[in-house]
């Protein structure tokens, strides 16, 4: 199995920005640094406006008339992935698509609610980046009011492509340029890596920008929390059954310690949680989804989110393999993830290693 081994430099430990530094800042200086080019810091600008967009249109919710299921009333509206899509759902993918067209910074985007990658139109000019999103993940909270958030990633065209296709997006993780997400809760937050670091951004509304607020965010390695959905339990394999079970037996059990379950149904949420204080994030292979390989998508959840993990300090696995080395077999591929802090997750590897040995 492959390491674990984050990319991650060395870093301090999590700490707030004394000084304001707004995201146009922070990028400028990034790219004067040699870390980015002025494509990438003008996609990842327009990203932002793009998901401050978004915010306006959530925080308005049944006041924006934007509540309720997409699609025809008795018949809704279905994505891909066979899921009934929000109205959010729609407009949040028509805002990010829309944003990201014509600015030349692109050569195709691929969204998890679309069926194929959507190519840049021929009236506007190319760049040489690929991007990904969940335009709106956890979106089946929207209309009780639960906070959902935008996860994006980006990855470089291959050289000499002129009309990028979806065989072209099928890169491992490891070779993302750029990964964030957008939560939209009580503040507007905006998380980023571009490889050098974890770091958080809060939408200052008065001034319509994003401040930094958190630089080089740091997951402590252990935690007593985790996050994942028992109602599923009954499904589950046997690894992740005694995983859990180690768990819940607390400080009287083999792990010697009380846990505590945390579980919002967004992942956005709920990794954004770990980030700030630790703990891990699960959602294992089990019968219900063992036909698809796993339940969330690897291109457009997973490898963003396992890109700012790692770069946090965290760790990120299907519980058998390294996620970022994962290699993509399609644009809606689905993964089993395990992510969070570090030896949490080595812990949940193990059990799972240690049953397949069993097995062999």
């Amino acid at each position: 199995m492959a390491a674990l081994a984050a990319t991650a430099p060395a870093m301090s430990a999590t700490s707030p920005v004394p000084s304001s530094i707004s995201l146009t800042r922070y990028l400028i200086e990034e790219q004067r640094a040699g870390r980015i080019n002025p494509d990438l810091r003008l996609l990842i600008e327009v990203v932002a406006r793009a998901c401050k967009t978004i915010s306006i249109a959530v925080g308005k919710g049944a006041l924006g008339g934007v509540l309720g299921e997409a699609g025809t009333p008795g018949e809704a509206s279905m994505n891909i992935q066979g899921e009934a899509q929000k109205k959010l759902d729609v407009l949040s993918n028509e805002i990010l698509l829309e944003a990201n067209a014509w600015g030349g910074h692109l050569a195709g985007l691929a969204s998890e609610e679309m069926d194929t990658s959507h190519p840049i139109p021929d009236v506007y000019p190319r760049g040489n980046y690929l991007l990904l999103f969940d335009p709106l993940d956890g979106s089946s909270n929207i209309d009780v009011n639960i906070s959902v958030g935008t996860i994006f990633s980006v990855l470089r065209c291959p050289d000499g492509v002129t009309q990028a296709a979806d065989k072209d997006f099928l890169q491992a993780g490891t070779e993302q340029v750029c990964a964030g997400y957008t939560t939209y809760g009580p503040s507007t937050m905006l998380v980023l890596t571009i490889g050098n670091g974890t770091h958080a951004f809060t939408l200052d509304r008065e001034v319509g920008s994003f401040v930094m607020t958190t630089r080089n965010m740091t997951i402590p390695e252990e935690t007593k929390e985790f996050a994942v959905n028992m109602s599923n339990q009954r499904h589950w394999q046997p690894p992740m059954q005694a995983y859990v079970a180690d768990l819940l037996s607390g400080k009287e059990g083999p792990r010697g310690k009380d846990f505590n379950m945390r579980w919002v149904a967004s992942m956005v949420a709920d990794v954004h949680r770990i980030l700030t204080r630790g703990g891990i994030f699960s959602y294992p292979l089990d019968a219900k989804c063992a036909d698809k390989g796993g339940k969330l998508r690897l291109m457009y959840e997973a490898n963003p989110m396992s890109f700012l993990v790692e770069q946090a300090g965290g760790a990120a696995s299907t519980g058998r393999q390294r996620m970022l080395e994962v290699q993509p077999t399609g644009l809606h591929m689905r993964v089993p993830v395990f992510i969070g802090s570090k030896q949490e997750v080595e812990t949940a590897v193990r059990y799972h290693r240690e049953h397949d040995a069993e097995q062999a």
